[in-house]
């Protein structure tokens, strides 16, 4: 059968400062002989982004993804993260409404079934994300990707946590005080 080696290192982000590609390969050791087992892929990509220049400097959030999940993941996260810094009090949070511009066709694909929400994700659709602790950062009390600054024409991109496949663009449509989206087409920043 074939034999290939250990994966290399992840490369670094193919750019700075916006989603991207970074790629691992491993190398064939011995090709397969007499109808042997064929060879296993030789290259894996995921998606990234670096907060960082190649010179060291903050790109700024200008162009962080949203990364979301299922807002059902919201509500163990609320029962573990009972901690001191948010009072349990209040709700804090605020919700955005996005319409999507585009998604890749891995959202469609995915049937893993803690990923299923995934497939409920269409071009074109009204979606709600909430913003709440602990993806709220403690002091500017926002999301990362929220478009907090972007106006209404702006193409924000998101990523599906769980398959970095599984992402698109969105344009900001406003910020609520509280999601009003039906449950298919409600998510949460992670």
């Amino acid at each position: 059968p074939c034999v290939v080696g250990e994966w290399s290192h992840w490369s670094g982000c193919a750019e700075q400062c916006q989603p991207h590609l970074r790629i691992r390969r491993r190398y064939i050791q011995q090709e397969p002989k007499n109808g042997g087992e064929p060879c296993p892929a030789l290259e894996e990509k995921a998606g990234c982004l670096e907060y960082l220049t190649y010179q060291g400097e903050d790109c700024g959030h200008e162009h962080v993804p949203a990364f979301i999940t299922t807002s059902e993941y919201g509500k163990e996260r609320k029962r573990r993260a009972a901690s001191s810094l948010w009072p349990s009090d209040r709700e804090a949070g605020y919700c955005v409404e996005f319409k999507t511009e585009s998604l890749s066709h891995h959202c469609a694909l995915e049937n893993r079934p803690y990923a299923r929400w995934m497939q409920y994700l269409r071009e074109g659709h009204t979606v709600c994300v909430a913003c709440q602790p602990p993806a709220m950062n403690t002091d500017t009390h926002r999301c990362s990707g929220d478009g907090h600054n972007a106006d209404g024409g702006k193409i924000l991109h998101w990523e599906a946590v769980g398959n970095s496949q599984c992402q698109g663009t969105w344009k900001k449509i406003r910020q609520l005080e509280h999601c009003s989206c039906p449950l298919v087409h409600s998510f949460i920043f992670t």
